[in-house]
C-alpha cells in the first residue's frame, strides 16, 4: 500500500471541519461558560480565551475538547491568596453551576467539564485552566501565569505551585513554526494525535506531541513525503525521549521543562512504542492502518471527493456544476 495516501486520508477524514455540528455547540458552550466566569468574577479577571488545539489548529474530530485559560489578578483570592484556593473556588463554582447537566471535575491544571450527552448523542467537553499573574497588573505586560496542580502530574507533585507558563507564547509558537514550515508540523502532530487517541489513558499529552514534533524539526533533517516526515519524527522520539540530558522547553517559560510531566517510566513506555511501531511498519505497510486508522465515518465521503478531483493524471475530472456529492 501507499503508506503516504494513507496518511493523507487519515488527515482529511480527521478534519474537526467534518463536524461541523459538535464544532458549533462546542464554540456555543465554550461562550456560555466564558460569560459565566467573566460575570462570577467580573474584575477579578482578565479575558479568557480558548487555548487547546482549536486556537493551534491541530485539533482531530475524532476526540476533541475546548481548552480555555481562566488568568486571574494577582490579588483575585486576597492579598495572601494561593493558587489552591483559585483552584478550588473555581471548582466549586463550576460544578454548582453545571452539576444538573454535566459531569465536573478535577484533573492535573485544570477542570474539566463534559456535558451530558444531547439529543443527538453528542457530548460537549470543556477543560478550564485557571492561572494567576505572577504580580499585580503584570499579566497585561507579559502574560504568564501561575497554575497549580491538583494531583501528582509527571514528576510534578501534587499541591504543587511552580508551574509558570504563557500559553499566548505557546500558541503563536505553533503558529509560527507552522507557518515556516508550510504546516508540515501540524500535520505530524495531527497524526500523533490520531495515534494517541487509539491508546486509552495514554500518560503523554497533546501539547507534549505538539512540542516534541517542533524539536525534531529543530534537530533532525525532516523532509521528504509525509511518512518520511513522519517516520523521521517517531525515530527521534524513540531515540531521544529517555535520553538524560533531553529537555523540552515550554515556549512559554524556558525554565518550566515538559519532559518533567513524565516519570522515568513513562518515558521508557513512549520510547518503547515508537519503536514497536516503527518495526512493525517496516515488516509490513498494512500496519500503518492500526496506528494511524482513518475515521470510517467520513471515507466513504473523502472517497467521493478524491474520485472527482483532478488530480493531473488524465483519469480524472471534476463534476458538472450541476452535479452533488456527498
Amino acid at each position: 500500500m501507499d503508506k503516504n495516501l494513507h496518511l493523507d486520508s487519515v488527515i482529511k477524514t480527521h478534519q474537526i471541519t467534518k463536524e461541523e455540528q459538535l464544532l458549533t455547540k462546542h464554540k456555543d458552550k465554550s461562550k456560555e461558560v466564558k460569560e459565566a466566569l467573566e460575570e462570577k468574577y467580573d474584575s477579578n479577571i482578565y479575558s479568557t480565551f480558548n487555548s487547546g488545539s482549536y486556537a493551534k489548529n491541530t485539533a482531530m474530530n475524532t476526540k476533541f475538547d475546548f481548552d480555555m485559560v481562566c488568568p486571574f489578578k494577582r490579588n483575585a483570592f486576597g492579598s495572601n491568596g494561593t493558587l489552591k484556593q483559585m483552584y478550588e473556588d473555581v471548582f466549586d463554582f463550576l460544578y454548582e453551576k453545571y452539576k444538573d447537566e454535566a459531569n465536573v471535575r478535577k484533573q492535573k491544571v485544570s477542570i474539566g467539564i463534559e456535558f451530558f450527552a444531547d439529543n443527538d448523542g453528542d457530548i460537549v467537553k470543556i477543560d478550564v485552566v485557571p492561572g494567576r499573574e505572577l504580580n499585580k497588573d503584570q499579566y497585561k505586560d507579559d502574560e504568564n501565569l501561575n497554575l497549580y496542580v491538583y494531583y501528582k502530574y509527571g514528576n510534578f507533585d501534587q499541591g504543587s505551585e511552580r508551574i509558570k507558563t504563557n500559553v499566548q507564547a505557546q500558541i503563536k509558537n505553533i503558529k509560527d513554526r507552522a507557518t515556516k514550515e508550510k504546516d508540515s508540523i501540524r500535520k505530524v502532530i495531527r497524526l500523533l494525535k490520531v495515534w494517541k487517541n487509539t491508546k486509552y489513558n495514554y500518560p503523554v499529552k497533546s501539547f507534549f506531541l505538539e512540542l516534541i514534533t517542533i524539536k525534531a524539526f529543530d534537530n533532525k533533517d525532516v523532509s521528504g513525503n509525509l511518512w518520511s516526515k513522519l517516520e523521521t519524527v517517531l525515530q527521534y522520539i524513540r531515540d531521544e525521549v529517555t535520553g538524560e540530558s533531553f529537555t523540552l522547553k515550554d515556549p512559554g517559560n524556558s525554565s518550566n521543562d515538559l519532559i518533567e510531566t513524565l516519570t522515568t517510566s513513562e518515558r521508557q513506555i513512549l520510547s518503547d512504542d515508537m519503536k514497536n511501531m516503527l518495526e512493525r511498519i517496516e515488516d509490513n505497510d498494512e500496519n500503518i492502518k492500526t496506528y494511524f486508522p482513518e475515521n470510517s465515518k467520513f471515507v466513504e465521503e473523502e472517497e467521493i471527493d478524491n474520485k472527482y478531483e483532478n488530480k493531473g493524471n488524465g483519469f480524472y475530472s471534476n463534476p458538472p456544476k450541476n452535479e452533488r456529492f456527498g
